[in-house]
């Protein structure tokens, strides 16, 4: 293998699949506020396909397929473990979230690298990282 890096410029889009596309969609799109670039169905596979933006210009794609299996979050299994998402204030995003009936978890410490964060879980169970990614 060669020492010279590969031209790669950073995250382009996380892919989520959903069992319930209304409901995926409303948590992303109106409680987490992020902008619809586009959506379209796709017959062939009965699918839809949902592309979200966050403000740093990565997207959330969602799909929506007929009967997906469900996702393992516990215990937890090889491949995405959660998605993180960072914040300049952590309170008010997670009292935005609690008056949206989602359910979130205290705030908590990073041991490692002192910074704050919470969780919650998305319609299908993926957990949602909340970080603090400036001293509050």
């Amino acid at each position: 293998m060669s020492d010279t890096p590969l031209p790669l410029r950073g995250l382009h889009h996380v892919a989520l699949i959903t069992a319930d596309y209304a409901r995926a969609r409303d948590f992303y799109h109106r409680i987490l506020g992020l902008p619809i670039v586009s959506e379209s169905w796709r017959a062939e596979r009965q699918s839809w396909k949902l592309n979200l933006q966050l403000p740093d210009g990565i997207q959330l794609e969602l799909f929506s397929f007929p009967t997906p299996p469900a996702r393992l979050s516990r215990p937890e299994a090889c491949g995405l473990r959660h998605l993180a998402l960072s914040t300049d204030d952590l309170e008010a995003l997670r009292a935005a979230l609690l008056c949206q009936q989602v359910p979130c978890e205290d705030i908590r410490l990073d041991a490692l690298t002192g910074q704050r964060f919470f969780f919650c879980q998305d319609p299908d169970q993926l957990p949602i990282e909340f970080y603090q990614t400036t001293k509050a």
